[in-house]
């Protein structure tokens, strides 16, 4: 239904913000992946320095 709707020249200026609110939805599972990551990382690293 969703692309039913949004298909046709006329919907360009909504297809393109459906497209932007989907990347969003993508972007915040991936940075805070990497957030966790790095933290893990730099704990890690400042373990093994302290012995």
């Amino acid at each position: 239904m969703c692309r039913a709707a949004l298909t046709g020249d006329a919907n360009t200026a909504q297809a393109e913000a459906v497209n932007d609110g989907i990347v969003y939805l993508m972007v915040i599972p991936y940075l805070l992946v990497a957030i966790i990551g790095f933290l893990i990382y730099r704990m890690k690293k400042n373990k093994s320095k302290t012995q």
